[in-house]
């Protein structure tokens, strides 16, 4: 994996390349403490991963990081900040990890060791199987976007349609135990790929917005502090 590192403080730039030299399979191929640097080598796709303050001179990080969510690159970033304000707007880029200074060797090893675990799976595998009346639909799991629990019934949306079954969310949660999938809510589960932004809805609850799709899910506060601590 072909990582670029960029801090305007020396000293946080020089802790960054020690640490991360230090993960097998991982190859620096830029160090810079200019932000506008680092924006020559993204144009180039020339990085897997980028590990980025947010806060620098001119161009700063989130600026980065919108470039790339804006142009579709396929470059994995890596907020380390010591400004938690951006926490929330990070879902929004699809950012992998936000990770607030001071912080140890581990929790950043971890945290490029979980994306490079990501990578060399390359999809979800297996299928799922649904029960309707004298029916089974089979689904590809990796198709899953959510799955939505109403009344007595339960419809999985996928990318393509959506399908009722009357599992319950119980008997459908022990299908998925993929780490790509997560109970957000009572009635939702959520495969966490296709997430593209929480918006507040409630004082302890969130709207779950998804990339190509108009309907939403709901996850709780918990969930989604759960979801910055272990998947992001």
């Amino acid at each position: 994996m072909k990582v670029g590192l960029v801090d305007d403080r020396l000293i946080d730039l020089d802790k960054l390349h020690g640490i991360v030299e230090s993960i097998p399979t991982v190859d620096i191929v830029f160090s810079t403490q200019s932000a506008e640097e680092a924006y020559d080598y993204i144009k180039k796709k020339a990085v897997d991963l980028l590990i980025a303050d947010i806060e620098m001179p001119n161009l700063s990080g989130y600026e980065l990081a919108d470039i790339i969510h804006s142009h579709a690159l396929d470059i994995s970033v890596i907020f380390v900040t010591a400004n938690s304000g951006y926490a929330v707007h990070a879902f929004e880029l699809d950012v992998h990890d936000y990770i607030m200074k001071p912080y140890s060797k581990e929790r950043l090893i971890k945290s490029v060791e979980r994306l490079l675990e990501k990578s060399s799976a390359a999809q979800i595998n297996g299928r799922l199987y649904l029960k309707q009346k004298n029916d089974i639909h089979i689904i590809q799991k990796k198709d899953i976007v959510f799955i939505e629990r109403s009344g007595r019934s339960t419809t999985i949306h996928t990318k393509q349609n959506q399908i009722k079954t009357y599992q319950t969310l119980n008997e459908l949660e022990g299908e998925l135990r993929e780490r790509d999938f997560l109970r957000s809510h009572r009635s939702f589960i959520i495969n966490i790929h296709y997430v593209k932004n929480f918006s507040l809805y409630a004082k302890n609850s969130y709207t779950v917005s998804f990339e190509g799709m108009e309907a939403q899910a709901m996850i709780t506060k918990e969930k989604v502090d759960f979801l910055q601590q272990y998947y992001f």
